[in-house]
Order: structure tokens, then C-alpha cells, then sequence
């Protein structure tokens, strides 16, 4: 059996578009052949990809480092470099993606649903993109832009129909292992279920999907016993199956613990669907307890089942359908668009004077044309430094004290400036 693995930290990193290319034609009595360097390829976008056969997140686990293919480098006569392949990885349905500053990218919630975690890079223009009447023979192209790259905290919310609510002990293993093809493990002690378990249960013609979660104690919501890592199970259940051990000292108390630390951990959860079980009726003093506990709840319907004897078992899958028939399904969230190729990037800038008197300049837009340059071809640097007066920075530097003969810092790449 896999180990349970339900939260885990990744490194992703989409494909790097492809470079473009410097070229020129060549060709028999044509003496000035014009620019013929094509486009680079776009790099591959990384996708998570819903699976239903998956429970764990322990594949990522033991793969870390998720790397997207790279664009192919533009080619001569105008051809453009492939596109490279996407890269899909298979989680299990449930599974949340966030970026590493908190921002929701998306879950997944259905088998073969495929969810766009990171964007590879555009790739770059090559020289026959660049020909004006001005300059018929531009002799530089555009390196590919790099593709997203960040930590993703990745969570796995047991996706299931119904899940079983109630404190260690109450017969949560026992009442799975009953009434569905789960095979649980069943012992006399709090937390035996130290995983989510998932079953099948099958009613006629109809089927539904009911996970027994690690048992509530108070105080959860602040991280007790098991706590935090049962509550988010809790948030992906249609319907709650609330079990009171009719064996407890008091039934009641019991109920109301656990609705609490419920609200306390999302406010929301009080208005999802509850079922009440009172199980243990089997045992002496019984209908005592149920009577009292009806009597306190007032006008909430209680089925009295024991999962030991299988009393009341059928009665209460019926109730699960026809209460999952009231319960719409989950959907997807919607995804944080977090990058596109076309989307305008945003064009600010920093600029700070170190200790050492270098001026550094940095902003989005600024690396971004720092990529895409060739440092080694002299007409891409004079491109790269008319596109940074084009954005405001020779003003900016002058305006922050720059003086002739100063060095100016963008990332790696330092120049004397000049006025």
C-alpha cells in the first residue's frame, strides 16, 4: 500500500523559448541577400492532469524538480524552431496547487481535467523579423524569453462524496469497512486511522465514494492531535456523515465539539449537508442515551444504526443518496492567471545606489528585454539600451543622481554611463 502523502513543496520550471536565429540568404547572383533568421520555438507549459487510479502525492515527493522541454532556435530561410512538448504530470483528483506567494493556481477535480500550473517561455524573434526600410539588414535576433519558474506548495484535499465526521472511537473504521470495499484498521485506541481511507459503496444502480478521516479531538482548528491535517479533508465532502457514539458519556457534548471546531476552522462548513448517526446501539443503556440526545437536538433527525451488528445500515445508505441528489457537485476553481504570452508586462522599475555607488535598475519589463538580448552581438546592446531609454530609465537614473562615468548594474550585465 502507498504511504499517504497529502501536502508536498515543488520546484517548477516551464521551458525556455527558443532563440532566434541570425541569418542571411544565400543564394546564386542575389549579392545583397536579405535577413532570413526564423523564430525560436515556444518552451512547454507544465500541466497537472486529474487521475483517478492516484491517492497520494508521493510521486512528487520523490520528484521535486519538475523541468519544462525548451523551444527549438529559430532556423535559416525563415524557418521557425518547433514548439516544444508539454510536460503532464498525473495527480490525484483533489490535488490544489498554489504558487509560493500564496495565490491559488487552480485543483483538480476530475479524471483527465488538465490544469495549466506553469507557462513556457515565447520564443525569440529571429532577424528577418526585424528588417525595416531603415534597417534591411539587421544583423541580431532575440534569445527566447525564460519560462515560469517558482516553488508550488501542492496540497491533496481527499476528494470524496460523503465523509465520515466524529471523534476517535466512535465506529468510523467499522462503519466503512461495512458498508463499503474499504478495507480500514480497526483497533480499540484513538487514531487508529491515521490516513484517509476511501470506499466504495454500492446502493442498487448507484454508487458513491465515502472517506473515513482521521478522528476530531477539541481544539483541532489550532493544530491538535491530528487536526489541521483532518479539517482540510473535511472541506471537500458533499455530505458529512456526523457519528455520536451512543457509549460516550455524553452524546450531546460530543455532537457539539465537533460542529464547533468545524466553524472555527471555516466558518462555511455549518451550512454543509449533515447526517447523524448515533452508532453503539447495540450496547446496553442505548436507547436511554438516544432518547436524551434526540431531546437536546431538538428538531434534527438522528439514525440510529450499529455498524457491529449491521442494524440500520441499509436505511442509512438510502439516506446518504438522496441526500447527495440535493448536493451539487464540486467544480473547479478558477485558476490565477499568472502569466500569457500576450498579457503587456508590467513596464515599473526600481532604481537603488548601493553602498559601492553602483546604480542597480530592476523591474519585470527590465529583465524580461534583459533576456531577450544577446550580449555578445553589439547591435542587440544598442537595441537593448534605445528600449531602456524607451521605458524612462536614462531620465530616471538622471533624476536619481547618475553622473558621467558612473556604473549602472542590470543584473549581470554592467556599463559605464555615458552622457
Amino acid at each position: 500500500m502507498s504511504v499517504f502523502i497529502d501536502e508536498v513543496t515543488v520546484e517548477i520550471k516551464a521551458g525556455k523559448g527558443g532563440d532566434g536565429k541570425v541569418a542571411f540568404r544565400r543564394e546564386a547572383h542575389v549579392e545583397f541577400g536579405g535577413p532570413s533568421g526564423g523564430n525560436g520555438g515556444n518552451g512547454g507549459n507544465i500541466y497537472f492532469v486529474g487521475d483517478s487510479g492516484k491517492n497520494t502525492l508521493i510521486d512528487l515527493k520523490y520528484n521535486r524538480h519538475i523541468r519544462g522541454n525548451h523551444g527549438n532556435r529559430g532556423e535559416i530561410k525563415g524557418m521557425f524552431g518547433a514548439n516544444a512538448e508539454h510536460t503532464y504530470v498525473r495527480v490525484p483528483l483533489g490535488t490544489v496547487v498554489y504558487h509560493e506567494d500564496g495565490r491559488l493556481i487552480g485543483e483538480v477535480l476530475h479524471h483527465g481535467q488538465e490544469l495549466l500550473v506553469a507557462k513556457g517561455g515565447k520564443g525569440g524573434r529571429g532577424n528577418i523579423a526585424f528588417a525595416t526600410n531603415r534597417n534591411q539588414a539587421p544583423d541580431f535576433a532575440e534569445k527566447g524569453d525564460l519560462g515560469q519558474h517558482f516553488l508550488a506548495k501542492v496540497e491533496l484535499r481527499v476528494l470524496a462524496d460523503v465523509g465520515l465526521l466524529g471523534f476517535p472511537s466512535v465506529g468510523k473504521s467499522t462503519l466503512i469497512s461495512t458498508i463499503s470495499n474499504a478495507k480500514a484498521k480497526i483497533a480499540d485506541y484513538p487514531f487508529t486511522t491515521l490516513s484517509p481511507q476511501l470506499g466504495m459503496v454500492q446502493v442498487d444502480d448507484q454508487s458513491f465514494v465515502v472517506a473515513d478521516l482521521p478522528g476530531l479531538i477539541e481544539h483541532a482548528h489550532l493544530g491538535v492531535g491530528l487536526g489541521i491535517q483532518f479539517l482540510k479533508h473535511v472541506e471537500r465532502c458533499r455530505v458529512l456523515l456526523h457519528i455520536v457514539s451512543m457509549e460516550s458519556e455524553d452524546p450531546f457534548k460530543d455532537y457539539e465539539v465537533i460542529n464547533n471546531e468545524l466553524v472555527q476552522y471555516d466558518e462555511s462548513l455549518k451550512e454543509r449537508k449533515q447526517i447523524v448517526v448515533a452508532n453503539k446501539m447495540d450496547i446496553e443503556g442505548a436507547e436511554e442515551k438516544l432518547a436524551e440526545f434526540k431531546k437536546k437536538l431538538g428538531n434534527i433527525e438522528v439514525l440510529p444504526i450499529s455498524a457491529a451488528t449491521r442494524s440500520g445500515l441499509q436505511e442509512l445508505k438510502y439516506k446518504i443518496i438522496e441526500a447527495l441528489k440535493e448536493v451539487p457537485k464540486l467544480e473547479p476553481k478558477s485558476s490565477t492567471k499568472l502569466y500569457t504570452f500576450d498579457e503587456e508586462v508590467n513596464k515599473e522599475f526600481i532604481i537603488t545606489k548601493g553602498d559601492d555607488g553602483i546604480f542597480d535598475v530592476s523591474g519585470e519589463k527590465v529583465m524580461q528585454l534583459f533576456n531577450r538580448t544577446d550580449f555578445n552581438n553589439e547591435s542587440a546592446i544598442k537595441r537593448f539600451a534605445r528600449q531602456l531609454r524607451g521605458l524612462g530609465i536614462d531620465d530616471a537614473l538622471k533624476q536619481a543622481g547618475v553622473e558621467h562615468g558612473d556604473i549602472v548594474r542590470i543584473l549581470s550585465y554592467e556599463f559605464e554611463y555615458l552622457e
